[in-house]
């Protein structure tokens, strides 16, 4: 009788760790990643399986917000243990037959990997058993311009993932590193940023007497400071330099 092979669990990736890397095939063709991703951020996420509700109103939403990513310079990677004709099967079916909340023909020209090994699903430990053993969770990796992963989320298998939010970490995550800032909960651009905290007594001293007028401290250790909207969006969203 033969043993079953019994594949041997991978380290899960962590954030600040590179990207595990992989060559795979997808619906826009051959991918090296995150090699051919250099210079822009990627979104690499998962999907249970084709032909599934929860995973088309996900596909239909992130095609239809494609080129809002684009704009900030990211580009978005799907994958999923299904096949490449089944994927291709599928994205024709929501072109040609799904209206859901006012989309209609959309297409989905962003690549979704076969995966039918799970190879990449494991890699990036999508395949968590205890939720199922043959199907990716709905996992989410932002990974910025060097290959390191910045946000990790993880969905199970029946929750559809916010979309505005996923959007939004992309947006803090370049605010951030662009201004050397942090972000409070629920930000949004236009909101107030964090300022990175006192590293003398003296600039404690110097925030408490309020000698930065453009800083407002709630206490030495918990200074905000305002960054306008479009100062913000300005810095991210410039096609003419990330894509000339």
């Amino acid at each position: 009788m033969d043993e079953k092979i019994v594949r041997p669990p991978s380290p899960m990736p962590r954030i600040g760790d590179k990207a595990p890397e992989f060559r795979a095939v997808t619906t826009q063709g051959d991918i090296h990643f995150p090699n051919d991703y250099r210079g822009r951020w990627a979104i690499l996420f998962s999907h249970p399986a084709d032909f599934t509700p929860v995973c088309t109103s996900e596909f239909m939403t992130f095609a239809s917000r494609e080129e809002q990513y684009r704009e900030a310079n990211c580009e978005l990677v799907g994958l999923s243990v299904d096949g490449l004709y089944s994927h291709i099967a599928w994205l024709r079916t929501i072109k040609e037959k799904i209206e859901y909340r006012g989309m209609k023909d959309v297409e989905v020209n962003f690549p979704l990997i076969e995966d039918i090994t799970m190879e990449v699903a494991h890699k990036y430990g999508m395949i968590q058993p205890g939720e199922d053993s043959t199907k990716a969770v709905r996992a989410v990796f932002f990974i910025d311009p060097h290959g390191i992963i910045r946000t990790i989320i993880y969905y199970p298998l029946s929750l559809g993932r916010n979309f505005d939010e996923i959007y939004r970490v992309l947006i803090a995550l370049q605010t951030a590193d662009k201004f050397s800032v942090a972000t409070p909960a629920d930000w949004n651009p236009g909101d107030e940023v964090i300022v990175p905290p006192a590293g003398s007594c003296g600039v404690a001293k110097d925030r408490m007497e309020n000698t930065d007028e453009d800083v407002h401290c709630y206490d030495w250790f918990f200074c905000t400071k305002k960054i306008g909207k479009e100062e913000v969006l300005d810095a991210i969203l410039k096609k003419e330099e990330h894509f000339h």
